[in-house]
């Protein structure tokens, strides 16, 4: 039995991520209320894995996952997955849509649907809360004339009705998850390495970097860049790329590149998602 840790509370995507990625292990599952959180709890060992989400197709990078993951040398990224997003306006039973005043969800999925938000929901306030299920929650809790943009799950956790299907501005809206723990995974054949680093402060930095994976035909498939918080104009670098970290290839990059970096730190090696295959 392991204990893995996910943003709840119960119905977010996240904790359908877990359903997911666990449906085979015994195991418990664990709500936090932030990201933070869930990343010391397995840093302090009350958890063994936390699934985080690091991407999403339409709103790019999730940056608190991207600060913890790059201040934290005891875990390391043992796998990830990839799970279609679908946004729907959650309300309680019986709510008439046109008497809405206020729509409720995390950040993230009110950034998915904003041409939704725009064109049908223009005389409503938008209110940011730190997960779908939360809003969801709030929504069950009202007095009706509140909407929670969220999951099928969520919306059957606290039995709200699905006004409108589907309202996220793309079809193709995917979120990336990740498993942190303090286990590392071995070679699959079908692997992905993370790192992050920062350069010196000199012209053409970060391009000798980029181009030892040139040399080394790697195939680098993201590059996103978060400031250091220590200067102002300084930043660090997370890089993907296709391999495992004890490839004979990858190694030899790997090695050249720590070489030329100010800061460097492997976050794992782990199998691509079969979404990505």
């Amino acid at each position: 039995m392991i204990d893995i840790g996910y943003l709840g509370p119960k119905g977010t995507f996240s904790h359908e991520a877990v359903g997911k990625y666990a449906e085979d292990m015994p195991h418990t599952a664990h709500d936090f209320l932030s990201i933070p959180e869930i990343i010391a709890a397995v840093r302090d060992g009350r958890l063994d894995e936390a699934i985080v989400p690091i991407e999403n197709s339409i709103e790019g990078a999730i940056n608190a996952t991207m600060d913890e993951l790059a201040q934290d040398t005891a875990l390391s990224i043992k796998a990830e997955l990839v799970i279609p997003i679908r946004q729907h306006l959650l309300v309680k039973r019986g709510t008439d849509i046109m008497k809405i005043s206020c729509v409720l969800s995390h950040p993230q999925p009110l950034g998915q649907c904003r041409r939704f938000l725009s064109e049908q929901m223009g005389r409503a306030h938008i209110k940011a809360v730190h997960s779908t299920a939360a809003a969801a929650e709030e929504v069950a809790g009202g007095a009706g004339d509140l909407a929670a943009i969220g999951s099928e799950m969520a919306a059957g956790v606290y039995g709200l009705e699905i006004a409108v299907t589907d309202i996220q501005d793309y079809d193709s809206n995917y979120t990336r998850f990740i498993v942190v723990s303090k286990t590392t995974t071995a070679r699959t054949g079908h692997d992905k390495t993370s790192i992050v680093f920062s350069t010196e402060d000199k012209p053409g930095s970060l391009y000798r970097i980029l181009d030892i994976f040139n040399l080394w035909d790697i195939n680098m498939t993201r590059i996103e860049s978060r400031p250091t918080r220590n200067k102002l104009g300084r930043y660090i670098f997370f890089v993907d790329i296709i391999g495992h970290r004890d490839d004979e290839d990858i190694k030899d990059a790997l090695t050249m590149i720590q070489r030329k970096t100010t800061f460097f730190r492997i976050l794992g090696s782990y199998p691509v998602s079969p979404d990505r295959l």
